[in-house]
């Protein structure tokens, strides 16, 4: 707790002190134009370069271009326009006036990530033993009072499950603890990953996962399956956990078990994100909160990792590349990332996919440089909300009512909305069959593909207790 604090105290100090007014209050806005053709409103994209891509573009209608609050980015289609009639949060993002602490995003990003948050939401922890006698927890958000912590949820449950995934070094944020909070509020059954040695598990292997290894999360998946068959299964990943997301989905295609997935503030071009690394600030505090983690692991990864190394480091590459990168067993930095990069098999990825980014994110960087609008404008799969303000992981807007804050609502819209949507068609295609008329369907992108996620999940085909061996204990 001490270490966090002094983070952010770190940061705010930094920002306050060292950075220019222009940056401390935001990026200038970006220009763009309107993409045409998704029903009864607009989604604009930002990327002049992209306009072989869009026909007809036309310019915002009563503002400026560039000025225009939220976008969505996405390839035209049915689903799409369903987006757009039904997703009324995708419509009514309001930024923040320029001298309130919203406009900031290095605010945001900070309030996000080290603010307390009072909450009654619990715990409760189950480790699962993977195949290699690893060690990875799930940590089942619960409502209520500590008594009340054990009552687990029954397996014949048709609730809903939110597989929430924290950023890569392990820190559970404000915005993931909010999210089980709004998850349970909104019928959901949230369940925190948190990967080997984060977040107190147990570091049993001297094995830690890599950036974009999805072995463990796939065997965490199938557990979930496991024990809740009767409930559909949605994820959302925060900040660098969207790269253990992405590979995933990507790696697993039509068989993810995956209804539709949301990334907040991704990390996309993750290779050249730890090369340049984000502004000093950010870039410390992860690097001095990741050395504190592994620090009481010292002499258990001793024969695996160059310790000196890794303590010495000075940027987020040096660190990974002491964890990871050995080149004599791993082929080096370039090889690490052929394995790891979370768009490697981003064709392969068979739901839709929502991802919500800032304009002025100090974390990720400048859009242009590091959002791939190609993948949202050529994969039906994929859409990006781009909003003008929000920092890292923030989306704090004036007015919130209650704890349901702008990000959390648009995600549960689009989980909501994409679900109905494949039920309809699913309706659509009996009833056709029915009358003898074939079982067409409209939404030729995700033919074969993406509706299948809506039925009912089949039992694990393998030997779940020969693999599987787990325990529970209870968090505070």
């Amino acid at each position: 707790e001490m270490l966090e604090w002094f983070a952010a105290v770190f940061v705010l100090i930094a920002v306050a002190l060292l950075w220019p007014a222009k940056r401390y209050f935001g990026f200038e806005p970006w220009p763009g134009v309107l993409l045409g053709g998704l029903g009864r409103k607009t989604a604009r994209r930002p990327s002049r370069e992209l306009d072989r891509c869009v026909s007809d573009p036309c310019p915002a209608a009563g503002a400026p271009a560039g000025e225009e609050p939220v976008s969505l980015i996405c390839k035209p289609s049915a689903l799409a326009n369903y987006l757009l009639k039904h997703c009324v949060t995708f419509s009514n993002f309001a930024t923040a006036l320029t001298w309130s602490w919203r406009a900031s995003p290095f605010l945001q990003t900070v309030f996000s990530a080290c603010w307390p948050l009072e909450s009654s939401v619990h715990f409760m922890r189950e480790y699962l033993q993977l195949s290699d006698d690893g060690l990875v927890a799930l940590d089942w958000a619960v409502a209520g009072s500590a008594h009340h912590r054990r009552r687990r949820t029954s397996s014949n449950s048709t609730s809903p499950i939110l597989l929430v995934i924290p950023n890569s070094f392990g820190k559970i944020t404000r915005n993931v603890l909010k999210l089980c909070q709004v998850g349970l509020a909104h019928g959901y059954l949230p369940v925190v990953f948190s990967r080997r040695s984060q977040n107190g598990t147990p570091l049993s292997t001297p094995r830690l996962q890599q950036f974009g290894d999805p072995a463990d999360l796939r065997e965490a998946v199938r557990y979930i399956r496991y024990r809740q068959p009767a409930g559909r299964l949605y994820a959302v990943s925060e900040s660098t956990g969207a790269g253990l997301l992405l590979s995933y989905l990507g790696e697993c295609g039509s068989s993810s078990y995956v209804t539709a997935a949301a990334c907040l503030s991704p990390i996309f071009r993750c290779q050249s994100w730890f090369e340049s690394g984000p502004p000093w600030p950010f870039r410390w505090a992860l690097l001095l909160y990741q050395k504190a983690c592994l620090s009481r692991y010292k002499t258990a990864l001793g024969d695996m990792v160059q310790m000196d190394k890794l303590f010495s480091s000075c940027s987020l590459r040096a660190l990974e590349e002491a964890l990871f990168c050995h080149p004599a067993l791993t082929g080096g930095w370039e090889a690490y990332w052929e394995r790891n990069d979370p768009l490697r098999d981003v064709d392969e990825v068979a739901i839709p996919v929502l991802c919500l980014c800032s304009r002025d994110d100090p974390v990720r960087g400048a859009p242009a440089a590091t959002l791939p609008f190609e993948l949202f404008e050529t994969n039906p799969h994929f859409f990006l909300l781009l909003t003008a303000q929000g920092g890292h992981c923030g989306f704090s807007t004036p007015g919130e009512e209650g704890a349901l804050q702008w990000s959390h609502q648009a995600l549960l819209e689009f989980f909501r909305a994409t679900t109905d949507f494949f039920a309809a068609e699913e309706r659509s295609k009996q009833a056709a069959r029915r009358r003898g008329l074939g079982g067409g369907t409209n939404v030729r992108a995700f033919r074969h593909r993406s509706v299948s996620t809506c039925k009912r999940v089949p039992a694990c085909s393998h030997n779940i207790h020969a693999i599987f061996s787990w325990q529970r204990s209870y968090t505070r």
